[in-house]
């Protein structure tokens, strides 16, 4: 009698995962301002969420606080990646702060289409979470304008002062598919509503999603490395169990991963959200390797190589130490 061979285990990577060039922009500022101007550097909300790159910030001398107004004064402040409000820029001069933007380019986007679309008369429909910091700072651009639409179930209750004027914006990490059957719903009700002049959802958000969906379609589990403060991680786990994943759990760090989960699993997906280190998810397989799934395939579904530049302020004072 023969015994039959052992099914292989497997784990399948999606490329393109972690950082995004607006992530790595933030957290180079705060490492480079700790360099340039040494410890403390203080930093308002997470500079992006991800609890283990907030942890080695700190360790390297970054104080993060919730409002500028716990921030000695004449000190340095990073505002984080998400994005902040005319109000917190107005109230870190009154104290006489020094500030170093680091909202991502593509949230500063959203910001300047919130004021461009304000002073033309209309009104905001900005689909995006409750609560989260990205959507606080862009509402705070026009906040006699913005009404906030947290997801399909909104539509129905937002109250606008002149349907024919209408256009609607985004929170930059949402799922694409989620938003869209939003908008949907909501010209069914505003058939004037009118599109932004670009997609405001990050291109690494859409990247990461369409790498997810080709994993999720050939995998038992997909496990997404992030925190559960991050959006955009969250979305994967929504986005892998909508295609194809038996199950998908979002995880800070290897150490979260349960056996049980593994329980007769013979192809794993990995991937990451966009403010998470490559180290997170080298940890991950080397977890995953020692149970058995030893055989590793990346899939790439996307090419990615955006860059953005360090923050204005930051490239001033390194140019003048470099000279």
């Amino acid at each position: 009698m023969t015994s039959q061979a052992p099914t292989p285990r497997r784990v399948l990577v999606a490329k393109p995962r972690g950082y995004c060039a607006g992530v790595d922009r933030a957290v180079q500022a705060v490492e480079k301002a700790l360099e340039r101007y040494g410890a403390p550097i203080y930093v308002r909300k997470q500079i992006v969420h991800n609890t283990h790159v907030v942890k080695t910030l700190e360790e390297r001398g970054a104080v993060f606080v919730d409002e500028t107004e716990e921030v000695p004064e004449d000190a340095i402040v990073v505002f984080s990646a998400h994005g902040v409000s005319p109000a917190v820029h107005h109230e870190a001069a009154r104290r006489r702060l020094r500030t170093i933007d680091a909202t991502c380019p593509l949230v500063t986007k959203v910001h300047n289409e919130a004021r461009r679309f304000a002073a033309q008369d209309y009104d905001i429909l900005l689909i995006g979470h409750e609560g989260h910091e990205e959507v606080e700072g862009t509402a705070g651009e026009a906040p006699e304008r913005v009404r906030l639409v947290d997801g399909i179930d909104a539509v129905g209750t937002v109250q606008v002062k002149d349907p024919s004027r209408l256009v609607w914006l985004s929170q930059t990490t949402l799922s694409v598919d989620e938003t869209t059957q939003t908008v949907s719903r909501l010209k069914e009700r505003f058939p004037n509503l009118l599109d932004p002049p670009s997609d405001d959802i990050c291109y690494a958000t859409q990247n990461r999603q369409v790498a997810v969906k080709e994993i999720a379609a050939r995998a038992q589990l997909v496990i997404v490395v992030g925190s559960s403060n991050s959006s955009n991680s969250k979305r994967l786990v929504e986005v892998a169990l909508d295609h194809g994943a038996d199950a998908s759990h979002l995880v800070d760090d290897a150490s979260f991963i349960k056996d049980e989960w593994l329980e007769g699993v013979t192809t794993v997906g990995l991937t990451s959200g966009a403010s998470v280190p490559e180290e997170l998810v080298a940890g991950v397989l080397a977890h995953l390797a020692a149970r058995g799934f030893a055989d590793v395939e990346e899939i790439e579904s996307v090419h990615e190589n955006v860059r953005f530049a360090l923050p204005h302020e930051l490239r001033k004072d390194l140019r003048v130490t470099t000279a």
